[in-house]
């Protein structure tokens, strides 16, 4: 499916005649089991997908599928509280159709989670992992297919889609709440099915630290629109072969559930830096 600019537009016309006025700055996505977040958002606008033109429902569990719009440690944001994922029968286009219209809203940053699987056998499930870059070589782009040049150049740059300015930040935030901070690289396969032992030690290979079914896609389309990226990953269990034990949607589901403090704590101060 090939979306136009039109199609852009309409959207964010429509969330703006939600919005009276109410210009967003920093969009959020949050990944599984995360979406707390967005209930500490102040002064709360809540529009559910479905009701947005040409959106698409979140369907994964552990995501309620609606933007939250308000104010978090004084930042106007717009929260995604859940994402499309190329798993659930979107393409890539509708996976990150929203970056472009909270684009077009006002924002200039995102900042993007995950709960992830740990690869990195020096780590444990649990850890907080700032990412730094990403491998994603297995699956099509989101950026196949006609330009649009509204929003970038045909072949962008992707040297430093996670932006240094706010790695940096992150760092600082973390020191300063004494939260232990993993640096690494987030390894994109596409699911649904978890990755095999053989797939997560090609990846340990390749140099993944966290392996997930998310975040690329949309930091992609982020980085084309010129918008500074932070990406934080959960790392909820450790991944495929690692540990003698089937892998659950309940594990990562839990996971979040116990770090939801720590990580709020972090979230919140890197956006009281920005």
């Amino acid at each position: 499916m090939a979306f136009t600019m039109e199609d852009y537009r309409e959207s964010a016309a429509y969330l703006q005649s939600r919005l009276g006025g109410f210009v967003p700055r920093t969009a959020m996505v949050l990944g599984s089991g995360l979406g707390d977040l967005a209930d500490e958002v102040a002064q709360p606008i809540c529009v559910d997908y479905r009701d947005i033109p040409h959106f698409k429902a979140s369907t994964a569990p552990g995501h309620q599928g609606r933007f939250v719009f308000g104010l978090l440690e004084g930042r106007p944001v717009a929260v995604m509280q859940g994402r499309m994922h190329h798993y659930e029968g979107y393409s890539y286009e509708e996976v990150t159709y929203a970056i472009r219209v909270l684009r077009l809203l006002g924002c200039t940053s995102l900042v993007v989670t995950n709960a992830a699987g740990c690869v990195n056998t020096a780590w444990q499930a649990g850890d907080l992992m700032l990412i730094t870059d990403h491998i994603k070589m297995f699956s099509e782009s989101p950026l196949r297919g006609e330009n649009l040049p509204q929003f970038g150049v045909r072949f962008p740059d992707a040297s430093n889609l996670y932006t240094p300015r706010l790695r940096e930040l992150a760092r600082q935030a973390a020191r300063e709440l004494s939260i232990p901070l993993r640096e690494g690289v987030y390894f994109y396969c596409y699911g649904p099915q978890y990755e095999t032992p053989a797939e997560i030690r090609a990846a340990r290979i390749l140099g993944g630290d966290a392996v997930g079914m998310s975040t690329a896609p949309e930091v992609i389309v982020a980085g084309h629109c010129g918008m500074e990226v932070l990406g934080i990953a959960l790392l909820s269990n450790m991944a495929a072969g690692i540990l003698d034990q089937p892998l659950t949607e309940q594990e990562v589901l839990d996971a979040a559930q116990a770090a939801k403090e720590k990580f709020s704590a972090l979230i919140r101060t890197c956006l009281a830096r920005l």
